[in-house]
């Protein structure tokens, strides 16, 4: 059983990190145009 959560916590840790990185460059306030929708938003 601990390997199996073990490997179920290394699998969402990964997945997470994948999931909220994105490219594109960010002005000097940390924000970006979203191309997709049109909008802007910062980090």
């Amino acid at each position: 059983m601990k390997i199996i959560s073990a490997l179920l916590a290394v699998a969402v840790s990964l997945s997470s990190s994948l999931a909220f990185a994105h490219g594109g460059g960010t002005d000097r306030n940390g924000c970006h145009n979203e191309r997709k929708t049109g909008g802007y938003h910062c980090h």
